[in-house]
């Protein structure tokens, strides 16, 4: 797993818009076991609610705590179900905030970026109201307010949908060339070429890295750490 970023002082030379993604490049919310985990008791309040058939079981058996909603969610826009899976995963999101630690890095590099001039935006499939807490928090919300782009019951604005990202960009006014995407999912990389924006994984994990690598990111725009970003940063003319 590499934290040498290809061309990082010309990455960072260029950029003046950034767009994060919110679990893994700046905090950890659900990974690793803590995702299996509310993926589990997903699952069993699904089946307590009388939701469980209303997934194939490929869905039921995916290890991201968000495949369920957004399959639900596209398949029954405005349903019930879908508003109450909402709900629930909403209240899951509040509690794993309360806890939820820093990435490591993302706290300087987000003051960090704002300091030298760059515009910052949120898009996630993580709830607006999650993200809003936990950078209320971390006293991050002034560093990206008032673009925070979370998931909202309205399927049309959910990320990591390419609409959410271009949202993000077209209200910061950003050009496509001197923008970039930070995620830690094939989604988010989706998306992002598809709005034409440099992309760059974070990645702790081989798992993760894994995926990204077979979605398309070539091993030198993956990252385990966020300090080559800091340092370079930092190191600006």
């Amino acid at each position: 797993m590499t934290s040498r970023i290809e061309n990082v002082r010309e990455l960072i030379a260029r950029t003046r818009y950034v767009v994060f993604g919110f679990d893994g490049p700046l905090c950890q919310l659900f990974s690793g076991p803590s995702a299996t985990a509310v993926v589990r008791a997903q699952r069993d309040w699904l089946t307590e609610q009388g939701l469980g058939a209303v997934l194939t079981d490929e869905e039921h058996g995916h290890a991201d705590p968000y495949r369920a909603l957004a399959a639900l969610t596209g398949r029954h826009p405005g349903s019930e179900a879908a508003a109450r899976l909402d709900a629930w995963l909403g209240r899951t999101e509040q509690e794993a905030v309360r806890t939820a630690m820093p990435t490591a890095y993302a706290d300087p590099l987000v003051r960090t970026w704002v300091a030298v001039g760059a515009r910052l935006a949120v898009a996630t499939d993580t709830s607006a109201r999650s993200v809003t807490s936990y950078l209320n928090a971390r006293d991050l919300t002034p560093c990206f307010a008032p673009h925070i782009f979370g998931r909202t019951p309205d399927a049309d604005t959910r990320a990591p949908r390419p609409g959410v990202l271009e949202l993000a960009l077209n209200t910061m006014a950003a050009e496509p060339e001197t923008s970039l995407v930070i995620g830690g999912t094939p989604a988010e990389h989706a998306a992002a070429h598809r709005a034409g924006v440099p992309f760059l994984g974070y990645a702790r994990h081989p798992v993760r890295a894994k995926a990204l690598h077979e979605a398309g990111v070539p091993p030198q725009s993956v990252t385990a750490s966020l300090e080559p970003l800091l340092h370079a940063l930092r190191r600006r003319p």
